[in-house]
């Protein structure tokens, strides 16, 4: 029996990296997730990760903590105020570099996994307008990925999976609904309140609620 290939899936806790981890499961693979404590405000994403890992019979889920210091100038980490309307351009909500940051641990893991295979949700639809989100960058980062790993240069090529970079959130929701995400686990909210209620208002929670609404569905969040 050939053996189970192992995927890195980069998990937030959020709606599409629950999303991206019911995918990888359903194509085959053996799941280690990787979610990251970098000083964010929605620390609430942490203990949704991990139960949607468990919820979701991952084989193994790390948080890496990072030193807070190494991304400032974010709303999500710092004491900014996190816009409650649409703002032109990157909005302060984006983190430095974060999906760049993340991707290099994730590639290191996976390389040490033996596995070929990083999953991320990130998406250029439905999204804030961040630039580490485009398809162009995600290729660029596994062109990058492919030449400064060993495997990769003993020919095992990395392949960085985005299944929902060209999916609106419903669609998203409608692919995880059909594999049995439990989206109530799951936190999208860049400013929750104390026990991590979403605040219905910021880009996020208006974004992924507009995705439940195009469906007909109310957001297991909002129904507590």
């Amino acid at each position: 029996m050939a053996p189970v290939p192992k995927a890195v899936v980069l998990l937030s806790g959020g709606l599409d990296s629950a999303t991206c981890l019911a995918i990888a499961q359903s194509q085959g693979f053996a799941c280690f997730c990787m979610s990251f404590d970098y000083g964010q405000r929605h620390r609430i994403e942490l203990q949704s990760a991990k139960q949607t890992a468990e919820s979701q019979s991952a084989t193994e889920h790390r948080v890496v903590k990072i030193d807070a210091s190494a991304f400032t100038g974010s709303a999500l980490t710092e004491d900014i105020d996190v816009p409650k309307s649409e703002t032109d351009g990157i909005p302060v909500t984006y983190v430095p570099a974060r999906n760049t940051v993340f991707l290099s641990f994730a590639l290191a893991w996976a390389e040490a996994l033996g596995s070929q295979d990083i999953f991320i949700g990130v998406n250029a639809l439905d999204y804030s307008g961040y630039p580490d989100c485009r398809p162009e960058y995600i290729s660029a980062y596994e062109r990058m990925a492919n030449l400064a790993t060993k495997a990769a240069v003993e020919g095992r090529l990395m392949t960085i999976h985005t299944p929902l970079i060209d999916k609106t959130k419903a669609q998203t929701i409608e692919i995880g609904s059909g594999l049995g995400v439990d989206y109530g686990l799951t936190s999208s909210c860049y400013d929750p309140d104390a026990e991590g209620k979403p605040c219905g208002e910021c880009d996020s929670c208006r974004i992924r609620n507009r995705g439940f609404e195009e469906l007909g569905m109310e957001d297991p969040l909002l129904a507590r």
